[in-house]
């Protein structure tokens, strides 16, 4: 912490380096502003280790900087999460409905203009890296990997950030790959390999009242392998919270061994918390789903659950071009779900 807030105050470019070696490293908050808004260049050679039990938020948190540089190199720059008793407890927890914090390994909050890149995050006790309040940020050459039975462990989660830039890593984790929250504005995931997990999502919108809407997303040159979900967008039941989330785009994506490759979930609801007979109040509209080519293992290749009080609008899907692992009994059974409500749908050149 010295080193950083040396760093932090020097009147002109610096860096704080972390050597190679493995370090233990409890919880840490590098925070600004810096001296002139120009945030230290942080370069991780080595692998940072957390203990075992931490009650914390968030292990590595990186908050109220500008122009933020982090790196790391090819095999070095690990964040070991250390997730494995945490995910044992969650677990139980969650037949009980008792769980508690799950602790993030690195965040981001209100930092702006920034690059992370080349930083590989292993075992995280929850999310293994989590944006919050940020804007214009570059995240590339991560290599995030925990079990694909290790709960709530997500690979890159977004919220409240616009100008957000995902692209060239591999993420293979027990939750989805790559979550993009309430109050994200202008995304774009590029060149991911995801699986296994739960795939690459929007949402879960509508939870809590007053959220901010969800605008301008773009998923492409993705390849989703061995997942739950392919590509999905998922906002819980009840119309009091209402919001919405419109242009997304989903295109050029390549599945294999996907168990719901195109799924829109408007009664998301884990662990039952919620009443799926209610209608979601979160309007989906604009969602473009274009060239998705592969193979999936359940009965569905697209699954529609629209809300019925706030119906999906302007939905396109075309050149879908994925088959069944199992063939379906009969030639005349279509692949296809649908549920609720939605205005403007079109299938083009598909075949599923």
């Amino acid at each position: 912490m010295g080193a950083w807030e040396d760093a932090c105050a020097y009147r002109g470019s610096s860096t704080l380096l972390i050597p190679e070696g493995s370090f233990f490293l409890a919880q840490v908050l590098f925070s600004g502003p810096c001296f002139g808004d120009l945030s230290p260049k942080v370069i991780i050679l080595g692998t940072l280790i957390a203990p075992t039990t931490l009650t914390a938020d968030v292990w590595i948190y990186f908050k109220s900087l500008r122009h933020l540089t982090i790196t790391g190199n090819v095999g070095s720059g690990i964040l070991d999460g250390q997730g494995a008793e945490t995910w044992l407890y969650g677990f139980n927890c969650r037949h009980r409905l008792s769980c508690g914090i799950f602790t993030t390994s690195l965040k981001l909050s209100d930092v702006s203009n920034a690059t992370v890149s080349n930083i590989s995050l292993v075992n995280s006790k929850g999310f293994h890296v989590a944006l919050n309040g940020c804007d214009n940020i570059h995240l590339s050459g991560f290599n995030i990997t925990a079990p694909w039975n290790s709960q709530n462990t997500d690979g890159i989660h977004i919220s409240q950030s616009t100008n957000i830039n995902i692209t060239a890593s591999d993420i293979s984790v027990g939750d989805d790959c790559v979550s993009i929250g309430p109050g994200s504005i202008n995304v774009s995931v590029s060149n991911v390999r995801c699986g296994p997990g739960h795939g690459i999502s929007v949402g879960s919108l509508g939870r809590y009242r007053e959220e901010k809407d969800v605008i301008g997303i773009r998923v492409e040159n993705c390849t989703i392998k061995d997942t739950q979900n392919g590509v999905r967008v998922k906002t819980w039941p009840g119309g009091d919270h209402a919001s919405k989330a419109t242009n997304l785009t989903f295109q050029n994506i390549v599945m294999f061994n996907v168990s719901n490759p195109i799924i829109i979930d408007q009664q998301y609801c884990p662990n039952h918390l919620c009443d799926i007979k209610e209608s979601s109040g979160v309007k989906l509209s604009n969602i473009n789903i274009k060239n998705i080519s592969g193979t999936y293992n359940s009965e569905f290749a697209v699954n529609l659950q629209c809300s019925s009080a706030v119906p999906c609008e302007n939905v396109q899907l075309s050149y879908i071009n994925l088959t069944a692992i199992e063939p379906p009994e009969t030639d005349d059974i279509g692949r296809f779900n649908c549920k609720g409500s939605l205005n403007n749908f079109s299938i083009l050149n598909s075949t599923f």
